[in-house]
């Protein structure tokens, strides 16, 4: 039961900023982070959660550390290649940005009015990964950005008193903080430039929410004017920082600072090291604008923006959902010119990155949850995806594990890619949210239900709808069940409570089953039998016989509560229904005979509503599941519901095997036990009210609908009123499925789609262990040529590796005596192991070699033994053939095209020298 998170599907992008690092792309997910590989086309998120939904975040130059920063400022460090949690830090205030240096020595973040300057940790776990180099508070207001120079000496913060300040890393003797300031409007980002590849002097970028941009340049020979301050007495950190604390060290820290005075860890030696390196220097001389220039964007506000040194292109999202590329002047007689201006949404523009190259150039749109990659040189896209906008409410299966089919609140279904976490295909002929999806039994289509009145079919192959199922007046559908064959296509209605069954093939309606007298909420259909069965808020569930001539309800199944959810055993023996108690029952399916019950409100229950007048352990009312499936083998099923858990029950002995734990986001409703009581006032809950709107993002950007629109909208913005809008979104699982293969469910969830993967080789579990079985002695028999010993001993440590060396290191002509050696068990190990190795390795011709001897020579033993033992292996085996045939048929396709015209065109001999005369001559000789 070692199931463990996944990925995350639904919503690629929902705030924050995004990094490029190479072919790799992260983005926070709400409290978690997404890991794209551009050049594989996979998505991964990383396995820790932060404890609100991610703000900020940044990763080193090497690739190796992710800091990322949630709305409280509670840090996560992780190690991104080992996958391991490092630290947990608190800054005690929220962080608006983090940038690492490009050393990778030090974090500078921006909470409040100061910016703080912290050691960067290793790669390994320490006592103390985080400890702080500096504090700055010049600043009059929040801190909006910064930006490291090259050498990692100085660091520029921009904030919202329309100034930017170039503070030094460490105390340099006599240097003042320059204060650089013309801006309108407070800076969205600031960059320092690559002196090689900029020869017009600028050292640094500013750009501001109005649009302007400026730069600026130093000059080390001005000297730098004595401010009229100097007279004065100093203020605590005017010499350029605050060493260890800052001024709450007291006056005699304060005089140290003065004097320009470090500590060891930041005195003069390390004052003068870039210096000394060769690096820009930023002391003693005098900063000048050299350069203002404009966007010329009307009625917009600049929302981010980024720069890239090396090819100095500058890139500035809208918040009209216009992005425009701009190439900044490099020589002294160069201008400002704008490359590109498109607009990719009608919401604002969070977040921009430049790759490494320049080439590409990722944007995100939290509105919308779009997440893009565009390359600007050839004017494509590299990644475009979009999650769904509101909550996910169903989610499918395929019949082979390989994909996943989603509906959401938001009209649209979407189907994902299993094995890449990745989203191809989005059908939005829906009007009103989706509320049930199933894929057909051959798994090239999906049908779809929706509160619009309508069930779609949608083509996988062709991608579209080619079938559109009504019912004889206007009904809105709750559930859906497509029959074994695929021929029949059964949906539940909310308002008239009746059963509505088409023909898949001609769409035409085939009955209307009326008995029930409460919504049908759950319809499912029997694997072994041509029944189906369905579950009402009536409290009943009803078998209904649809392919006998007379179609009435064959059997009732009384319970005490409102029926949600229906799920059958894959042998079709067995019912399980669920109430809105929370409790499970399980029947006999073919003699209708309750066999028992499973108890589930204690298990389902947890997790305290703002709204909420009772404690968590004590607001059982209401908590419930509404969705259920059967594990392959019949032992389990799992059940989610209106709750923060999802649950695992035993269906012999109905006990709880197991719980899961949605999210740990605190910034959600549900999910913590206790609240503090100092967020509860007479008007109601702090969360509820809307107390100022002077930091509003939106603020500049027309609201659409008219006059009418605009009114209500400022209502509901007025400070101190309450907005049920405002509360955050309660967590649960509505729907729940589980892989064929067995090896991972998913859950539609308020944050996404998760999805849970149970994997035999991520742990090291090992079987037989003796003396003598040790990796020393798998490569020892290797060396002598025992393949067979080796493959054995590598499965008995049961080490994913050593299994995957063995392999590997058999010679293809010794394939065939390696499987005929080793018993049926071992040869399931081995068959599991070698279709994982085929979905990545590049061994593909010998894999296969692989797989057929196993099917060949072990085929017959394979069919004797349990089929929930057999099934997983088999459907790896045929996801493995199935991605490599989908992305070799089309190149073996052209090749055969290519190959034919070549082998039927035709071929002109060459002539003789005879020949050769005779046609300039005009003719032939005859022999």
């Amino acid at each position: 039961m070692n199931w463990q998170f996944t990925n995350l599907l639904g919503a690629p992008y929902r705030g924050g900023n995004t990094v490029m690092l190479g072919p790799h792309l992260f983005s926070p997910i709400g409290n978690r982070v997404s890991q794209v590989d551009l050049e594989q086309g996979t998505s991964r998120t990383l396995p820790f959660e932060n404890l609100k939904t991610i703000r900020c975040l940044d990763v080193s130059p090497d690739g190796r550390i992710l800091i990322s920063i949630d709305q409280d400022g509670r840090a996560a460090v992780f190690n991104v290649p080992m996958r391991v949690l490092l630290h947990r830090f608190t800054f005690k205030k929220p962080v608006q940005v983090v940038r690492f240096s490009p050393c990778g020595r030090y974090i500078a973040v921006g909470m409040d009015r100061l910016v703080q300057v912290w050691r960067a940790p290793g790669g390994q776990k320490e006592i103390m990964p985080m400890h702080l180099h500096r504090t700055y508070g010049q600043s009059s207001a929040d801190i909006t950005c910064l930006a490291w120079s090259p050498s990692s000496t100085f660091l520029a913060a921009g904030s919202k008193d329309l100034i930017v300040r170039v503070f030094s890393l460490d105390p340099i003797e006599g240097y003042r903080v320059p204060a650089l300031g013309g801006h309108r409007e407070k800076p969205v980002a600031v960059f320092f430039t690559d002196p090689a590849a900029d020869t017009t002097g600028a050292r640094l970028i500013t750009v501001a929410k109005d649009g302007a941009v400026q730069r600026w340049a130093y000059d080390a020979e001005a000297g730098e004017a004595e401010p009229a301050a100097k007279r004065q007495k100093t203020l605590p950190g005017w010499g350029g920082g605050e060493e260890e604390g800052g001024s709450d060290e007291g006056a005699e820290k304060e005089e140290e600072e003065e004097e320009g005075e470090g500590s060891e860890d930041s005195g003069s030696e390390g004052a003068g090291e870039g210096k000394e390196s060769g690096g820009e220097w930023f002391a003693g001389g005098r900063w000048r604008l050299v350069g203002k220039h404009f966007f010329h964007q009307s009625a917009t506000k600049t929302k981010c923006a980024a720069f890239h040194s090396g090819t100095g292109l500058l890139c500035a999202g809208f918040s009209t959902g216009i992005f425009g590329l701009y190439e900044l002047p490099t020589d002294p007689l160069g201008e400002f010119r704008e490359l590109h201006l498109m607009s990719i949404s009608r919401a604002g523009i969070t977040t921009a990155a430049f790759g490494p190259t320049g080439e590409w150039l990722a944007l995100g749109c939290a509105h919308l949850g779009q997440l893009m990659v565009w390359e600007w040189r050839s004017e494509s896209y590299i990644l475009k995806q979009q999650g769904h906008h509101s909550d996910a409410a169903c989610v499918a299966y395929s019949p082979d594990g390989t994909y996943i089919a989603s509906g959401a609140d938001d009209c649209r279904v979407k189907v994902w890619n299993a094995a890449t976490g990745s989203n191809f295909v989005t059908f939005k002929d829906h009007a009103q949210p989706v509320t049930a999806v199933a894929f057909l039994p051959s798994g090239s289509g999906v049908v779809s239900a929706s509160t619009d009145g309508t069930v779609r079919a949608f083509d996988l192959v062709r991608y579209r709808n080619f079938r559109t199922m009504v019912a004889d007046k206007p009904v809105q559908f709750v559930s859906l069940a497509v029959d074994p064959a695929g021929e029949v296509v059964c949906a539940g209605t909310l308002d008239t409570f009746q059963i509505f069954a088409w023909s898949l093939k001609t769409g035409k309606l085939l009955d209307v089953l009326e008995g029930h007298e409460g919504p049908a909420a759950s319809l499912a259909f029997n694997p072994m039998r041509p029944v189906l069965a369905s579950g009402s808020w009536d409290k009943t569930v009803k078998y209904w016989d649809i392919f006998e001539s007379n179609r009435g309800s064959v059997e009732s199944l009384q319970h005490t509560h409102d029926v949600l959810a229906l799920a059958f055993r894959p042998d079709g023996k067995q019912i399980a229904s669920s109430t809105l108690a929370g409790d499970i029952y399980f029947w006999d399916a073919a003699e209708a005979e309750l066999q028992g019950i499973a108890e589930g409100r204690r298990d389902v229950a947890g997790g305290r509503s703002v709204a909420d007048r009772r404690a968590a352990g004590n607001a059982t009312s209401g908590q419930c599941f509404t969705s259920m499936v059967y594990s392959a083998d019949g032992t389990v099923i799992i059940a989610g519901g209106t709750s923060k858990f999802v649950c695992m029950y035993d269906t012999q002995d109905r006990v709880m095997l197991a719980r899961f734990q949605l999210t740990l986001n605190k910034g959600l409703d549900g999910v913590l036990d206790q609240l503090n009581s100092r967020h509860l006032t007479d008007a109601g809950p702090l969360e509820l009210i809307d107390d100022g709107g002077d930091d509003s993002d939106d603020e500049g950007v027309a609201t659409r609908g008219g006059g009418a629109a605009r009114d209500a909208a400022a209502a509901m913005a007025l400070p101190g009123t309450q907005d049920a809008s405002r509360a955050p979104s309660r967590i649960r699982a509505r729907c729940v499925s589980l892989s064929p293969s067995g090896r991972s469910w998913c859950a539609a969830t308020t944050e996404g789609i998760m999805v849970y993967s149970l994997d035999t080789f991520t742990n090291f579990d090992p079987t037989d262990l003796e003396v003598d079985v040790t990796p020393a002695a798998v490569r020892a028999a290797l060396t002598q040529g025992a393949w067979a010993r080796a493959l054995l001993v590598a499965l008995r440590l049961n080490d994913p590796g050593l299994v995957e060396l063995a392999l590997v290191s058999t010679p293809a002509r010794n394939v065939t005596g390696v499987v005929a050696a080793i018993p049926v068990q071992a040869a399931l190990k081995v068959l599991s192991a070698a279709a994982e190795l085929a979905l990545s390795s590049a061994h593909l011709e010998f894999l296969l070699r692989w797989l057929r001897a196993l099917l060949v020579q072990h085929g017959r033993e394979l069919q004797t033994l349990p089929r929930a033992e057999v099934a997983p292996t088999l459907r790896a085996v045929q996801r493995a053939a199935g991605k490599w045939e989908g992305l070799l048929t089309p190149l073996v396709e052209g090749n055969l095209y290519s190959l034919e015209y070549l082998s039927t065109a035709p071929i002109e001999a060459p002539l003789k020298e005879g020949e050769e005369a005779a046609v300039e001559n005009g003719g032939v000789e005859a022999s």
